[in-house]
């Protein structure tokens, strides 16, 4: 049976290949928009341009925050565009947004959607203000499976990643909700990459879906090579959604996730206490010292097997 989820996202290039993605292997009941990448306009207008060119449109789409919590907003450009989604030429969207808030369409479909699972890929100012909100929201949330965080380097600056780096305070709010949570970081998305070739093999499906997937991983690509020196654009959010649907892509250790909200250079920094495993992350060791673990944080993947199932699901749509 195919896990009942929400994406909670800001549309950015690897955001879309999430929704793809999701759109085929989960029971996907909607989408909701957050700063990030871009602005949350920017980031909600390419939702729906995604959900329209890809057939998707029975997914609602709810906008919701367009700041951190206590921060000031802060954008990607240097790696998206400035539109968030540069790269394709895509038609101005006409699908509605749904006419609840973001905030208010979790805790809707909380109520009402049992075994629900959220894939927050952005910023996690929504979920948290919904945790903040109505406290009995962690207790209706079996999952949480977020792109976020890393066990080794980040890339906004060297000790964060972007999404919590972008609002921390909310990243604190999540890991200590109690919701079971799997956490996807830069040490392993950084491992699967739209290489050249596998942009070649996305183009040659030939479908318009393709073809706009093709045109958003090279501009990708390209910026991102730019950034950070690696081979081609990683692959950050569709993993979060891999690990949910396919367990021989990702590895996972509990650990227990502090994040880091009061340092000067280490704000959104992803503390994971690994002290009760062996070095090499494999044999579980009695734990002695540090707190409980509160996520499963992967920390090796399979990335030819990723590659394998984006590409099958990509072929199906139009």
């Amino acid at each position: 049976m195919k896990p009942t989820t929400i994406i909670d996202c800001d549309p950015g290039h690897d955001d879309v290949m999430a929704i793809l993605l999701g759109g085929r292997t989960t029971d996907l009941r909607g989408i909701t928009t957050v700063h990030g990448n871009a602005s949350l306009a920017q980031t909600t207008r390419n939702a729906r341009q995604v959900v329209e060119f890809a057939g998707l449109t029975h997914v609602p789409i709810a906008e919701g925050m367009p700041q951190p919590l206590v921060r000031v907003a802060q954008h990607a450009p240097y790696v998206h565009g400035e539109s968030g989604l540069d790269g394709p030429t895509l038609a101005p969207p006409t699908v509605p947004l749904h006419p609840s808030h973001a905030v208010d369409f979790l805790l809707e479909q909380s109520t009402s959607l049992s075994e629900l699972v959220l894939l927050p890929i952005g910023p996690l100012t929504n979920i948290a203000i919904a945790l903040k909100r109505d406290p009995g929201f962690a207790s209706r949330v079996k999952q949480i499976s977020l792109m976020g965080g890393s066990l080794t380097f980040g890339n906004v600056t060297p000790a964060a990643e972007f999404n919590l780096w972008c609002d921390p305070e909310a990243a604190h709010v999540v890991f200590t909700s109690g919701i079971p949570i799997k956490m996807i970081g830069l040490n392993v998305t950084h491992q699967v990459l739209a290489t050249e070739p596998y942009r070649k093999r996305v183009r040659a499906i030939g479908s318009t879906t393709a073809t706009h997937v093709a045109d958003m991983l090279d501009f990708y690509s390209a910026r991102e090579t730019a950034y950070t020196g690696l081979a081609g654009g990683s692959m950050h959010d569709p993993l979060a959604v891999a690990a949910l649907i396919d367990p021989t892509i990702l590895t996972f250790e509990p650990m227990h996730v502090a994040v880091e909200i009061h340092g000067r250079d280490t704000a959104g920094m992803t503390l994971c206490d690994g002290r009760h495993l062996g070095p090499d992350f494999r044999a579980l060791k009695p734990r002695t010292r540090g707190e409980a673990p509160n996520a499963e944080v992967a920390v090796a993947v399979d990335a030819g097997r990723f590659w394998e199932l984006f590409l099958d699901v990509l072929a199906t749509y139009p």
